[in-house]
């Protein structure tokens, strides 16, 4: 025991390290039972995500039954990289060449909510600002020394940062500050409902257990009293 105690305190510092400094990130305020949220954020995901990452867990019919979108519609319009309403979510992008171009393959997206957080996503992708020795001409605020281009910038502008590290507005984009955080507001809502999409049905039919459990409770009580009654 006293060395399975030593062997824990050794390597905990490791994954502390592993980890990394915990950095701040914005509300994203997401509300799943926002279909038309959803909508938005799907459409926003096929055109300036699915190119490059798949959401290979998730099939393109589950999406139009939970979003509310029809099956011919969704087959016409929402479906591009696939033939068939029931395959998954995915692109034609080779993973070695993927690798060579951005120095790693892009990561598949449909548990990225889950592991970073809806709050990660967002604040995220309103986080790249310039920067001319990177390849792509970007840094993160949040992730130091990324990978990937922002390949929203068009919408969103370019931003800078001042000395001190802080960003600044961006300027030449589409969209003001307050559209492209609704823009990212939505396309986040996406892939936190991707993540888990019975969420909501869960967590209903969660009230329902407890319900159950606080009926079977009461009644569990009346009937230890009436066999306990003779005993006294």
């Amino acid at each position: 025991m006293r060395k399975f105690i030593v062997t824990l305190l050794a390597i905990f510092p490791l994954f502390a390290m592993a980890a990394g400094p915990s950095l701040p990130v914005d509300s994203a305020n997401n509300d799943l039972a926002d279909k038309e949220s959803l909508k938005r954020g799907f459409q926003a995901y096929i055109n300036y995500c699915l190119a490059c990452h798949q959401l290979q867990y998730q099939r393109y019919n589950r999406t139009f039954t939970d979003l509310g979108i029809d099956i011919k519609d969704g087959e016409k319009n929402w479906m591009p990289t696939a033939e068939k309403s029931g395959e998954h979510i995915k692109n034609s992008m080779p993973a070695k060449q993927a690798a060579e171009w951005f120095g790693t393959a892009p990561p598949d997206l449909t548990l990225v909510a889950r592991l970073r957080s809806p709050d990660w996503i967002y604040t995220y992708l309103r986080s790249f600002y310039a920067d001319a020795e990177r390849p792509f001409g970007v840094n993160n605020t949040l992730f130091k020394d990324v990978g990937m281009p922002h390949v929203l910038q068009n919408l969103q502008g370019v931003q800078t940062i001042d000395e001190n590290g802080e960003l600044l507005p961006a300027t030449g984009g589409k969209m003001t500050p307050a559209e492209y955080d609704e823009f990212v507001r939505d396309l986040t809502n996406f892939l936190e409902y991707v993540g888990e999409p019975n969420k909501l049905e869960r967590e209903a039919m969660g009230y329902w257990v407890i319900g159950f459990l606080f009926i079977l409770l009461i009644f569990s009580y009346l009937l230890k009293k009436e066999y306990w009654r003779d005993v006294h």
